[in-house]
């Protein structure tokens, strides 16, 4: 069956244009309506649009196009001209009089003025804007989640526009697109009056800014210097704090603890930078002394490509420095100058989390040291249990700090567990399809769950044998034979839209869309 295509046309009288945006904007207003939205939200109330105003329905992607601008359209408003990037096709020059070079970001204009580009371009950034002339959707949502923008406006042809709003919406970047008047790959043109429109709005609105994700992992970095954490930790001459400020200081991507900052930030009528990098230091401690007592659980030798503390300094030291770690994690929490019944709550909070973690750990390392292979529903428990605890302390450690509300608190919870189970789908996923010599099948647990739970025409007994015999090589082969690592992934799909549906619940726009971002970059 042939798909009929859709059709990608814009109004070519100004006056439609405006009053199918003018109905949209009293749509989205009169429904109170937040980023990011769903297609078929927008679909739905283009559809609506078209209807009150009584426009051919050929105008419906049109239609969702202003839809989705009024909902970005505070945020977007919001955003400083010189943290917002006004994107612009190659498509509006004049070949026949154009004297531009183009590299490889885009069109460098020349300023012959042969065209409108250099009048837009000259406007922009007057005010201040990032300019590029390029079909750059992948260049736009990279330059957002790099922290060097915080909001678009591009103007482009229909069929991009519409091809952008999945990569553009999962990023949770923040655009207001305008298309071109008609499609074409050559002196195409643009409605300048809706352009410069869009380009002069700012209206001033500290709730509605969004907070940069890697800004923030930035400024995270810096709260873990040797000169920070002696201060933090105490005596430098003492080897045990030694060895536990390098474990703070090597490796990792610094997760928890930008949660944990991204969540005070967001929350806080006023943000105290010295609070946040407390709070965040204290988060890494607790994860730090995870990492080691993990290590030594589980045998490893090494850890970001260095040998672990219990390799060079044996069990009973690994697990005192970790000790250490988890002791200064609750001395520092005990510091923090927060009213006393929310430092009860974070102590109430961090401990909840460290039950969580010892029983999902518990779980994995009996089902480990047995070997024996867990059923879906528990290996998922045992994920939730883990990583989901640790998500949660970090995120809902930063919020109960910055006194959020307990309804997005609980939305927090909720969605800590998901995402951690998402997290470690994928974990197990990569750790299959990036194999090596030194993987084995008890890496990938999730995968040999699935393969229990799809094993028909093979016996669990034989599935267990080759498992205790360490045999990855046959267990891959019937893993791709049954298609488990799709399965896997169409799993990790779930997780991840579950994760995105507990997002949409947040009252508070910052964290909601950080948080967007932030699925964003990692699945």
């Amino acid at each position: 069956m042939k798909i009929k295509e859709n059709i990608l046309e814009v109004p070519e009288k100004a006056l439609v244009r405006n009053s199918l945006r003018k109905v949209a904007r009293e749509l989205v207003a009169q429904r109170g309506l937040l980023p990011p939205a769903s297609f078929s939200l927008i679909s739905q109330l283009a559809g609506e649009v078209i209807a009150l105003t009584n426009t051919d329905i050929r105008f419906t992607e049109f239609a969702m196009v202003v839809c989705g601008n009024e909902i970005w359209r505070p945020v977007v408003a919001a955003t400083p001209y010189n943290r917002r990037l006004l994107l612009i096709p190659q498509c509006l020059k004049s070949d026949s009089n154009c004297s531009a070079v183009v590299d490889q970001l885009g069109l460098i204009c020349a300023g012959c003025q042969s065209c409108q580009i250099d009048s837009i371009l000259q406007k922009a950034e007057s005010l201040g804007y990032a300019t590029l002339v390029a079909e750059g959707t992948t260049v736009a949502v990279s330059l957002v989640q790099e922290g060097a923008i915080d909001a678009v406006i591009g103007v482009s042809c229909m069929s991009v526009l519409q091809k952008s709003f999945e990569p553009v919406s999962r990023a949770a970047v923040p655009v207001i697109g305008i298309p071109l008047l008609f499609e074409g790959c050559a002196e195409t043109d643009v409605d300048n009056f809706w352009l410069n429109e869009e380009m002069i709005a700012f209206h001033e609105n500290e709730t509605l800014r969004t907070l940069s994700v890697s800004a923030m992992k930035e400024s995270v970095k810096h709260f873990f210097s040797e000169e920070i954490l002696y201060k933090a930790l105490g005596n430098s001459n003492d080897q045990t704090c030694q060895m536990a400020i390098q474990s703070m200081l090597t490796g990792g991507q610094r997760i928890r603890p930008l949660l944990t900052a991204l969540a005070y930030s967001a929350y806080s009528e006023k943000v105290s930078d010295e609070l946040m990098a407390s709070l965040s230091v204290v988060v890494e401690c607790f994860h730090k002394a995870s990492l080691i007592h993990d290590d030594v659980e589980d045998n490893d030798d090494f850890r970001y490509n260095t040998e672990t503390i219990h390799k060079l300094n044996g069990t009973a030291v690994a697990i005192n420095t970790g000790d250490f770690l988890l002791g200064k994690g609750y001395e520092l929490l005990g510091q923090l100058p927060l009213a006393p019944s929310k430092l009860a709550a974070c102590y109430q909070l961090v401990a909840a989390g460290h039950v969580a973690l010892s029983l999902g750990q518990g779980s994995d390392l009996l089902a480990s040291s047995h070997k024996t292979i867990l059923s879906l529903d528990h290996q998922l428990e045992i994920f939730e249990r883990k990583t989901g605890s640790a998500i949660r302390v970090a995120l809902l450690l930063g919020a109960v700090a910055a006194d959020a509300p307990a309804n997005d608190l609980a939305i927090l919870k909720t969605f800590s567990g998901v995402f951690g189970m998402a997290y470690q789908i994928k974990d197990d996923l990569d750790e299959f399809r990036e194999a090596n010599e030194h993987t084995h099948p008890g890496d990938y647990p999730l995968l040999l769950s699935l393969l229990f739970q799809h094993s028909e025409g093979i016996s669990h007994e034989n599935i267990l044998r080759l498992y205790l015999e360490n045999n990855r090589e046959q267990l891959d082969v019937l893993i791709r034979e049954k298609e488990i690592d799709q399965k896997a992934d169409h799993l990790l799909q779930e997780f991840t839209g579950k994760a995105y549906r507990e997002l949409d619940k947040l009252e508070n726009l910052k964290m909601k869309l950080s948080l967007y971002t932030m699925l964003g970059k990692i699945f």
